[in-house]
């Protein structure tokens, strides 16, 4: 199984408009971050994790080829901004299976009413053709040959979706998760969990420190940092600072989820 990393950045993105510190005007590709979202495949499987504002320059990078379903962690808008984006997808492999929980599902609806429709042949002349389904906190879901453990973290007090896929697991945007959490995560390898910055705490998200020890208890072998701002600092300098096993991911970075990284 393959990951692609198609962002790394937090909601701003980096380089930050009108930011003139080293990070954002490095010319260093990995020192620019478009919001986070992943690309996860096998020989004849494709599943989206979250598709940003970025999302149509993100899948410009890679082959244009089905995707089978798109999982959504939550519904602020630099994770489902772009799903507008995907109606090439829908026009060209007959729509898109749309994954989230109850109540993102209806905060879809509500800021997309014309892409998620309470009347599916009232759809809008050129709108995606995306079917939403709900799914449930540790109710596996299976599409293809991929199958899908939710798994509940916490976004500040906001519920949001983490997501086992084998030994890959993929965390954003959180601030905490539960001990009975960890039982699902037990033999995960391959850790993909977001880490804002080094140091100034955050109200809803973790810290590096915080990301480390998460990885830790985990016991994951691989762990890559996401959803990070400039004030990360370099890219080099940043992993520099950082223990074995763990580095900074980037936009473009591409995973063997069943090798090394």
């Amino acid at each position: 199984m393959k990951v692609t990393l198609l962002g790394t950045g937090t909601s701003s993105g980096v380089p930050v408009l009108g930011c003139n510190c080293e990070v954002c005007q490095s010319k260093d590709p990995r020192d620019h971050r478009l919001r986070c979202a992943a690309l996860v495949e096998t020989a004849t499987t494709r599943l989206l994790i979250d598709a940003g504002p970025d999302i149509r320059q993100q899948l410009l990078t890679v082959p244009f080829r089905r995707i089978d379903g798109v999982l959504i962690t939550h519904s602020h808008y630099d994770h489902v901004a772009g799903l507008d984006d995907l109606r090439p997808y829908c026009y060209a492999f007959q729509g898109i299976d749309v994954y989230a929980e109850t109540g993102v599902d209806e905060r879809l609806r509500q800021v997309m009413p014309y892409c998620f429709p309470s009347d599916p042949k009232a759809l809008y002349p050129g709108a995606p053709i995306l079917r939403i389904h709900d799914i449930r906190v540790h109710e596996p879901l299976t599409t293809g040959d991929i199958e899908v453990m939710p798994l509940r973290v916490y976004h500040d007090q906001l519920p949001i979706l983490g997501f086992r896929i084998g030994t890959f697991a993929y965390i954003t945007d959180m601030k905490r998760m539960d001990d009975s959490e960890y039982a699902y995560l037990e033999g995960v390898d391959t850790l993909v969990i977001n880490a804002l910055r080094f140091d100034r705490p955050h109200h809803s998200h973790q810290l590096v420190d915080d990301a480390i020890r998460v990885a830790r208890r985990i016991g994951a072998r691989k762990t890559r940092l996401i959803h990070v701002t400039h004030q990360i600092g370099l890219h080099d300098k940043a992993n520099a600072r950082l223990p074995e096993g763990v580095k900074f991911g980037y936009d473009g970075e591409v995973m063997d989820i069943n090798g090394e990284l």
